[in-house]
């Protein structure tokens, strides 16, 4: 037994496509995989978009008139960019990594 456990390292070197994880959804994900795409065009959709220029307005009015704290106000509008460019921002990384 333990010597096929030695072997299993340098297995997984010769066939790297059996360390890769499996580019299909899992068996009963369907509902998961569902909600999560509702969620995503809800957080990223033409309301969403709205509501978030309204708040980045809002924030920098109120931090020109000096009614908020500045670092806040900031944390507001990056955390904005953030949440919308987070497709760029994963798609940057895996790039970097050499991934997809």
């Amino acid at each position: 037994m333990r010597s096929i456990l030695r072997l299993l390292p340098a297995a997984l070197l010769v066939l790297p496509s059996a360390a890769f994880a499996q580019a299909a959804d899992p068996a009963g994900s369907g509902p998961i995989v569902a909600a999560l795409g509702w969620l995503q065009g809800t957080l990223l959709g033409n309301v969403a978009t709205a509501v978030a220029v309204m708040a980045v307005a809002a924030v920098g009015f109120m931090m020109l008139t000096g009614r908020l704290n500045w670092r806040f106000g900031a944390t507001v509008i990056i955390g904005v960019f953030i949440l919308f460019g987070a497709a760029s921002i994963v798609a940057g990384i895996q790039s970097a990594a050499g991934g997809a």
